[in-house]
């Protein structure tokens, strides 16, 4: 826990406030805010802060697409304008070509995200497959030249790049240097009364590739599923969301909507051109809910992810007495929206797999006495003067012994940080937290 407590301090000297919580086994056990949520007026972070939590909101809407799907009013394999006819039928390569909302929780439907030329959207990609392999290629020399020497030693060194690669990344100060932020749709300042409304954006521009076929990440995508939602649901998308926040005990959970009171929110900040601390400029999210228009604080942020983790357990515990309460959602529609999508890929986890709206790191060892990777999901988030991170670590249930526990899910370790800064890479953070709790439940139960 203290190198937990070091690591997040370490990054105050760059970023205003930051906002770190960790629940283990559903307790939450760690809450806490440093440094200032509004550093002209000296008021200081706390844990009922409240700051945008970016695309974290992708995880949330996803949350009602499978409430949805599950009561049998969403059919996640059926064209979009099935629910949206507002949104146009689409051609690809002189081919009518089907949308479907599956292929939206996974960035697989071809729409476009911030940046409008595909050119530059293959160049960039091809770059960034030339640079995995090379990455790829390394770690495959690497893990030879470890094998035999103790899962230890491979762990130290894994930590060790790890640990490289973040100084590296603070030494670079956040806030600047991200190009997605270049793109002027993410400064959008118009305000949509409707999550139809918000379609005209991007409704009319070709596709990229045909559906199914190649993975790209877009928060368009989102906006289009919140309409989906919306339809599905008979209400307004704002509205069923909020219930279900309600529903789910998140009551510091609302729309970043500029005109509204929110006690305890945060300000938001950039670092200008010349490397000084500015306010973040003006922006209306009311085009993307969906897909990163939430604000939150690490309290709620647990009890989300504790209720998916209670979910996804919850039929692995016997219910002798019928005691046990039903998960928010069935522990197979978990296990399908942490199940990795084939043709997809994650820009903040290189083990990892986007799943439905979820990137997932499966288990894996393919070598005796080397490095062991545990199963677990998480989500990134980047805004306007914002960055975030949640991450659930679910706890190896033996099948065997699982009947005979006097405990109840939720089982595992949950860690999301938030802070009042963009560009601020929090993922491997967030996952040295988590196994840091973990490695200490484990030695409690040992002793």
């Amino acid at each position: 826990m203290a190198q937990a407590r070091q690591s997040s301090r370490s990054d105050e000297a760059v970023i205003p406030g930051i906002l770190v919580g960790v629940s283990v086994d559903g307790k939450e056990v760690w809450s806490e805010g440093l440094g200032y949520a509004d550093v002209e007026n000296r008021v200081l972070c706390k844990p009922e802060t409240v700051m945008r939590i970016a695309s974290i909101s992708k995880c949330l809407t996803m949350m009602a697409v499978a409430k949805l799907w599950e009561e049998g009013k969403l059919d996640l394999d059926a064209p979009v304008q099935k629910y949206v006819p507002e949104f146009p039928e689409k051609v690809y390569e002189g081919e009518k070509v089907t949308i479907t909302t599956r292929q939206l929780v996974s960035h697989l439907s071809g729409i476009r995200h911030y940046e409008k030329d595909i050119t530059k959207v293959k160049e960039e990609k091809e770059k960034a497959n030339r640079a995995l392999k090379l990455t790829k290629s390394h770690q495959d020399k690497e893990q030879k030249a470890k094998e035999g020497k103790g899962t230890e030693n491979t762990d130290c060194v894994k930590q060790k790049k790890e640990h490289d690669s973040e100084t590296k990344s603070r030494n670079a100060k956040p806030g600047r240097n991200d190009k997605e932020f270049e793109q002027e749709e993410y400064y959008l300042k118009e305000k949509f009364e409707s999550v139809i409304e918000s379609l005209k954006i991007f409704k009319n521009d070709p596709l990229f590739f045909k559906p199914g076929s190649q993975f790209l990440y877009s928060t368009y995508g989102f906006t289009l599923l919140s309409a989906v939602v919306e339809r599905a649901s008979g209400q307004k998308f704002t509205d069923y969301m909020l219930k279900m926040f309600r529903d789910l005990d998140m009551l510091s959970t609302v729309l970043d909507d500029n005109e509204a009171m929110i006690y305890n929110r945060a300000r938001c900040y950039i670092y200008n051109k010349k490397g000084r601390l500015v306010n973040a400029p003006y922006v209306d999210n009311s085009y993307k809910w969906a897909g990163g228009g939430f604000l939150s604080s690490v309290g709620d942020l647990l009890k989300f992810g504790n209720a998916l983790l209670y979910s996804y357990q919850a039929g692995q515990f016997k219910n002798k007495n019928s005691k046990l309460l039903p998960g928010y959602l069935k522990p197979s529609t978990v296990a399908m929206m942490w199940t990795p999508v084939p043709k997809t890929e994650v820009s903040w986890d290189r083990d990892g797999k986007y799943a439905m709206a979820w990137a997932v790191v499966e288990k894996n060892q393919q070598c005796g006495c080397c490095r062991q990777q545990r199963h677990y999901a998480s989500h990134t988030g980047g805004a306007v003067g914002a960055s975030s991170v949640l991450l659930i670590l679910p706890e190896e249930l033996d099948p065997e012994a699982v009947g005979t526990w006097p405990v109840a899910p939720p089982r595992g370790v949950i860690v999301t940080i938030i802070c009042n800064m963009q560009s601020v890479s929090l993922n491997s953070t967030a996952l040295k937290i988590a196994r840091e709790f973990d490695r200490e439940k484990q030695a409690q139960c040992v002793g």
